[in-house]
């Protein structure tokens, strides 16, 4: 069992609140989108959130050695609405006509903290399970980030936005 030091305290919260925020702007995304395929999209998005929550969850549980590392994290899982989601929400309905496509950019902006966050903490992990997890989690996060890229480099290209993806973009298999 580890000891739950500042940083991993730190990591856990970051992460958690990451996926949390994520989701919750997702899913205002989802309802700010006209297009039907934008909206079963976003909702997808939400969802992987919800996955990696648990995810999280599990790892940090197997890595921390039980379920009390629960009481010494701080974060937001449900009530109002946060802080930073009112505000991306604000400023989709700030931009007349292209609400689409600046949901798109937030949600850019959103995977980038995500993957800088998550590399940093799989840097960090001194478990090597929880590098793996961690790292696991990136190559996630950075294939919503250019499936967010294709989809408002379609929507600002053509005006058509491109079905779910049923195969990685970056080439892997």
């Amino acid at each position: 069992m580890i000891k739950v030091t500042p940083e991993i305290k730190k990591a856990i919260e970051g992460a958690l609140q990451l996926e949390i925020e994520g989701r919750q702007f997702f899913l205002a995304a989802a309802e700010a989108t006209s297009h039907e395929k934008g909206k079963k999209m976003f909702k997808w998005l939400a969802d992987e959130e919800v996955k990696h929550m648990e995810i999280f969850s599990q790892l940090f549980s197997e890595v921390l050695g039980n379920e009390d590392w629960r009481s010494q994290i701080q974060y937001q899982e449900k009530g109002e609405e946060l802080p930073l989601v009112k505000k991306l929400k604000e400023r989709i309905s700030q931009t007349k006509g292209k609400q689409e496509v600046e949901a798109l950019s937030i949600g850019i902006e959103l995977e980038q903290r995500a993957i800088q966050l998550f590399e940093e903490a799989a840097r960090q992990s001194l478990d090597p399970k929880a590098c793996e997890i961690f790292t696991k989690i990136v190559e996630e996060e950075k294939f919503h980030y250019d499936l967010l890229q294709a989809q408002r480099d379609s929507l600002t290209k053509s005006g058509y936005w491109l079905d779910s993806s049923e195969f990685k973009m970056d080439g892997l298999f």
